[in-house]
């Protein structure tokens, strides 16, 4: 009985309850560490999930910035766009004008050359190089160097317009990625936790593709803008040009048309005051010609009307040489009959003198006449070119503003 008190394999009581107040305290310990994993579990979780709220809603935020940026942008560029579309629309009208009026130059000029051309069938004396023709060459220079003006303009004018549309394609390119870019912010907006079909997507911490940083966003559409605003200041300095142009270009072709018609209506008028005179001068000379064939006709008569008495004179002269003997003196009668036949002799050469003075006088009376119908038929020919071909030609032209 005493070993079995003694027996070592046992506990002590006072192990005993040593053993239980260390399990005590080991599991109060437990516990307590438990309860602290558990309360910064709590702790924890409630952080994370105010931080989760927070920054989502941050992001939440930072999208309603992007598309309200995007918007801001985007009706930017919608703006310019308008704005080009509308110039490049009305510089189209204008391109239209400048045609128009570089088309209507053609005529003027064509009738310009086609005056000198026929002004060069001018003859004679009248084939100067007068006023009208001065003015003609001239206008020729002005049409010409108009056409060439209008033609570098029409030029310019094409260059703009395809800048124009080069800025608006520019513009619509910008727009259309804006477009797709608020179309996907706008879907990102709209997706919350509870959103079905949402996904983990693994790759997406992945930087693929060209990211630009936003400056450079910026800077890309404020480039766009600045180029359209550009063109659209060029097309407006380019259509007062345009109305400046065809302004001056119009007045210039009106005023040299002036010109050119007020000196074909003074050469007219000169021409034909020429030609008065000269058929005036021709009246002159077919009367002075009709008095100088009356003055012939009577010289021939008064020659003829000679033949007699010389015939009587030499006849009675042929008798009384006939006279016989001592009668066949040189008396009184014989010395009148001498005197009278050299006398009539004499003055029918003095006629004659006067006839072949008359008929030379008539000649040239002829040639003056024609000289003076031809001179008369030279200014006719130039009366019908400049009157009739050159002026009723320009008179079908009407210079317009364009």
């Amino acid at each position: 009985m005493a070993r079995l008190l003694q027996d070592t394999s046992k506990f002590h009581p006072s192990e005993w309850r040593t053993a239980n107040r260390m399990q005590r305290a080991s599991t109060e310990s437990q516990k307590s560490r438990s309860e602290c994993v558990i309360a910064e579990s709590w702790r924890l979780v409630d952080e994370i999930e105010k931080t989760t709220r927070k920054t989502q809603s941050d992001v939440n935020k930072k999208i309603e910035q992007r598309r309200e940026e995007i918007k801001f942008w985007k009706q930017e560029l919608d703006n310019k766009l308008e704005q080009i579309v509308h110039e490049t629309e009305v510089l189209l009208t204008f391109k239209n004008r400048l045609e128009r009026a570089l088309e209507s130059c053609k005529e003027p000029l064509v009738v310009a050359q086609k005056c000198l051309l026929y002004r060069q069938r001018r003859v004679g004396i009248d084939l100067v190089h007068d006023e009208v023709e001065q003015e003609l060459l001239k206008e020729a220079e002005v049409l010409e160097g108009i056409i060439a003006l209008l033609g570098r303009t029409l030029e310019q004018t094409n260059e703009q317009i395809r800048r124009n549309r080069s800025a608006k394609y520019n513009l619509e390119m910008d727009l259309k990625d804006k477009f797709t870019a608020l179309t996907i912010d706008d879907y990102c907006a709209s997706l919350t936790n509870d959103t079905p079909h949402i996904i983990y997507a693994d790759n997406a911490m992945k930087l693929e593709g060209n990211f630009v940083s936003p400056e450079d966003w910026i800077d890309f559409s404020n480039i766009n803008v600045e180029k359209a605003d550009k063109q659209r200041n060029n097309s407006l300095a380019l259509k007062a040009l345009i109305d400046s142009i065809l302004s001056q270009t119009a007045n210039d072709m009106r005023k040299q048309w002036e010109m050119v018609n007020i000196a074909l209506r003074n050469r007219v008028k000169e021409v034909k005051d020429a030609k008065h005179k000269l058929e005036t001068f021709l009246a002159m000379v077919m009367d002075e010609t009709a008095s100088q064939e009356k003055n012939i006709a009577a010289l021939k008569k008064a020659i003829a009307d000679k033949e007699g008495p010389v015939k009587v004179a030499q006849t009675r002269l042929e008798a009384r040489n006939r006279r016989p003997n001592v009668e066949l003196c040189y008396d009184t009668v014989h010395c009148s009959l001498m005197n009278e036949v050299q006398e009539i002799t004499k003055n029918i050469q003095r006629l004659k003198d006067a006839l072949a003075q008359a008929e030379t006088e008539l000649k040239r009376l002829s040639c003056r006449q024609l000289s003076l119908e031809e001179e008369i038929k030279v200014k006719e020919n130039t009366l019908y070119i400049d009157e009739v071909l050159c002026m009723q030609m320009r008179e079908s032209v009407y210079i317009n503003n364009y």
